[in-house]
């Protein structure tokens, strides 16, 4: 068997029905099983319709990359300003505001390249703070943002439905390119 051909590209508007579908289907693949079905369904319906999706890919100061395998999308990263609730954010402070990939796409390399992509798009200006949030129990990710330099300085709650998760923000100063 050939092993498939993996592609990052750049979403675009024409990627909201695509991404719409994904976002859904990785957070319920990664998270689905937290969680009340009404309190997953209603979030999935928030955070994740069409159009949402469409007004994310067309505002300016955000990027959507999806991860393709011989063209079928497996993977997404979304980076954009940081909007963690976090008394140290700055104008200008950028986040990584998803990552994910279908599960059995995870820990193929490619979730690595898929982050690299997103930081390097934050860092194009040159370098800058960089946040994220994760849930605290996600102890692979967890590890995985350390060996980028990601270090825990806070907690906030993420509410999905009616149950709020604790999550941790995590921050990398600027570097040097």
């Amino acid at each position: 068997m050939t092993p498939g051909r993996y592609t990052i590209r750049r979403a675009t508007p024409d990627d909201a029905q695509t991404l719409s579908v994904l976002a859904a289907r990785t957070f319920v693949e990664t998270f689905g099983h937290l969680y009340p079905p009404e309190d997953l369904q209603a979030f999935l319906d928030e955070a994740y319709p069409a159009q949402r999706q469409r007004i994310i890919l067309e505002h300016p100061d955000y990027a959507v990359w999806l991860l393709e395998l011989d063209g079928v999308a497996v993977g997404h990263a979304a980076a954009g300003p940081c909007g963690l609730p976090h008394a140290e954010v700055q104008p200008g402070d950028g986040e990584l505001k998803r990552l994910y990939l279908i599960k059995d796409q995870q820990s193929c390399g490619w979730g690595s390249r898929l982050f690299e992509t997103a930081l390097a798009w934050l860092e194009r200006d040159g370098p800058r703070t960089v946040w994220l949030g994760v849930w605290s129990e996600n102890f692979g990710a967890q590890r995985f943002y350390a060996r980028y330099g990601f270090s825990k300085v806070g907690t906030y709650e993420f509410p999905v439905g009616n149950v709020r998760d604790l999550e941790f923000i995590l921050r990398r100063p600027p570097t040097a390119a």
